[in-house]
């Protein structure tokens, strides 16, 4: 790590006087200090002090109560440490976001929010908000999603037998159609904790279970003691299918009503308390959905393939197709995605599986037509329909949701212990206090 000399190091090296003058009251220079020290890297009160003030703005945008100061500071401190960790790991491991991939998620954000990128970037600013900061915030989160589908998504799995046991066991079933939108606090627990730490952090979370049963805001306890990522937005997960939620939260929602707050549950990654605001749905037959049999050739943008170049590649192909090439063989010549194996064949999908630009171009093509250039996150695509079906709520799709609430499931559960084990490994140093 580079090190540089203190300002007031520099300012004595070349303050020298060349004659002797009445003496100036010293000028006083704010220098930036460190607050913690993550491993071989620092945080800094300036870096601490930016995210606090656009905490602040999300919480009173939220209309929620806030913590004291030192407390939601202490607590941000703790999110930043546990986001550098997981930063240093992907950085370790070669990951990176390019400058293209950062600017197709910027315009889906805006997209979301109903504006261009530039509307979008100057209400931020006129929100106090630094664009360019917002930008490393999304160039970060980004990272930090791939490093959890390589560190943990990917590496879950489940069999067979667990869909069978799953579809067949009748408490399962009766999750099946529920959604619930519930709120929770986490108290994390070290790996190895001594029983002084165990009881010390139950007793933690029973005082903040104390403060929720005499009537103190959720959002605001949760903010002010948490350790989940989600604390600083008032412990808030928000809606989520009951089949898809850890089997701990699963087994305590069934019993509860809404507004009801639980009590301290635990789990290897610590204690738990959930409230829940809001239960819909109930034992139901699958709506049909519409399914769509396509395949298509992608191009990625990356550092390597600007959008120019990708569109330009991509016209070549489109114009191959006009004059009687072969989608599947061109395909497997040309297109960037793990289909092109299988000339592109992207088999049945269901609404909602692919980015908003993908599908809404495939629906709108008739059969066998190939479309446009259509753009995504992903790059450029050209997409063909080879068919379109309703499934009725076939065997086929029952077991495929029931492997993905399965999935979702242990992956979460999986996630919560590999954030513990890696915030443990890690070399932590506090200097908050330091003035």
């Amino acid at each position: 790590m580079k090190r540089v000399l203190p300002l007031s190091l520099l300012l004595i090296a070349f303050a020298a006087p060349a004659q002797t003058k009445p003496p100036v009251p010293p000028r006083t220079l704010e220098v930036d200090r460190m607050v913690a020290v993550v491993n071989d890297e620092v945080i800094t009160a300036s870096e601490l002090r930016a995210r606090l003030t656009t905490v602040e703005r999300q919480l009173k945008a939220r209309n929620t109560e806030m913590p004291p100061a030192e407390v939601l500071e202490r607590q941000l401190l703790e999110r930043m440490i546990v986001d550098r960790v997981q930063m240093q790991m992907a950085r370790e491991g070669g990951m990176d976001v390019s400058d293209p991939e950062l600017e197709a998620t910027l315009r889906r954000v805006a997209e979301g929010n109903k504006m261009t990128v530039p509307d979008f970037k100057a209400a931020l600013e006129k929100d106090g908000v630094s664009w360019s900061a917002f930008r490393e915030e999304i160039r970060q989160e980004i990272m930090l999603s791939r490093l959890r589908d390589r560190e943990v998504d990917s590496r879950v799995t489940v069999s067979d037998g667990e869909v069978d046991n799953y579809l067949a066991n009748a408490a399962n079933a009766g999750e099946a159609g529920v959604v619930v939108d519930l709120a929770h606090i986490v108290i994390r627990v070290p790996e190895q904790a001594s029983p002084e730490q165990l009881l010390r952090l139950r007793t933690k979370a029973e005082q903040a279970r104390m403060q929720l049963n005499q009537g103190d805001d959720f959002a605001k306890v949760a903010a002010a003691v948490s350790d989940a990522p989600d604390a600083l937005s008032g412990g808030q997960v928000g809606q989520r299918s009951l089949d898809r939620l850890p089997a701990l939260y699963a087994e305590a929602l069934q019993k509860m009503q809404p507004g009801e707050i639980s009590t301290v549950l635990r789990s290897p990654a610590g204690f738990h308390i959930i409230k829940l605001i809001n239960r819909q749905g109930g034992l139901q037959s699958l709506p049909a959905i519409r399914q769509t049999h396509a395949r298509h050739i992608l191009i990625k943008v990356n550092e390597l393939v600007s959008e120019a170049e990708a569109k330009r590649k991509l016209e070549t192909v489109k114009e191959r197709l006009d004059h009687g090439g072969d989608f599947a063989e061109l395909a497997r010549l040309y297109s960037n995605d793990l289909s092109a194996a299988k000339g592109g064949d992207l088999g049945w999908l269901n609404q909602g599986d692919t980015v908003p630009e993908f599908e809404r171009a495939m629906d709108a093509l008739p059969l066998n037509q190939v479309s446009d250039l259509v753009q995504s996150p992903f790059g450029w695509h050209l997409i063909q329909v080879l068919e379109r079906r309703t499934d009725e709520g076939s065997e086929e799709r029952k077991r495929l949701l029931a492997r993905q609430a399965l999935r979702e499931r242990k992956a979460e559960e999986a996630y919560q212990d590999w954030v513990r084990q890696l915030r443990d490994r890690a070399y932590v140093e506090y200097r908050l206090e330091d003035k």
